[in-house]
């Protein structure tokens, strides 16, 4: 698939639809070696004068080890044809076979040391810029940690969108 680079605020459609409903995958490297996962929660906008996103990740997901080793992730974003891989790949851990050849997904390398799928029709590559640990101590609405039966927190990571791309297909 040919892509176009754009720039994120050019970006068309609904950021609620496509993290919370179409979903999108979190995908970074590790002594060269991919991981990802599939991911519906986070956001988009403006952070420190820059284009941003955020993710949440347990650290109890495989993904977290690759996200934590580099300083670079890319979100993904699919067509509704790839819900299945999409929820494979939500799962599947990487830690126990290949999840990607399994999903039949392809990779190929985007920049500073990140890869995305070639059947992607949004591809962000993002760049580090902060993390927090999502603790039970700073819920203004208590009721939101019933939504963490194992206290397994989430760790929030705050990206700069380096790159936008869109499929030429879109």
């Amino acid at each position: 698939m040919n892509y176009k680079v754009i720039e994120p605020k050019d970006l068309n459609g609904n950021v609620f639809e496509q993290i919370g409903s179409k979903w999108m995958l979190i995908t970074a490297v590790k002594d060269g070696k991919a991981n990802t996962m599939t991911a519906s929660w986070g956001g988009m906008g403006i952070m420190w004068n820059k284009p941003v996103n955020f993710c949440v990740i347990r650290p109890v997901r495989y993904t977290y080890e690759f996200v934590e080793a580099n300083d670079y992730y890319t979100l993904s974003f699919f067509p509704e044809k790839y819900r299945p891989a999409l929820n494979l790949l939500g799962v599947k851990s990487g830690r126990d076979g290949d999840k990607i050849a399994e999903s039949k997904l392809t990779l190929f390398d985007t920049d500073n040391d990140t890869v995305s799928f070639k059947e992607a029709e949004i591809i962000m590559v993002c760049k580090k810029l902060y993390y927090q640990d999502i603790s039970p101590e700073t819920f203004i609405d208590t009721s939101l940690d019933k939504l963490y039966p194992k206290k397994d927190y989430h760790r929030m990571y705050f990206g700069e969108i380096v790159k936008c791309m869109i499929s030429e297909q879109v």
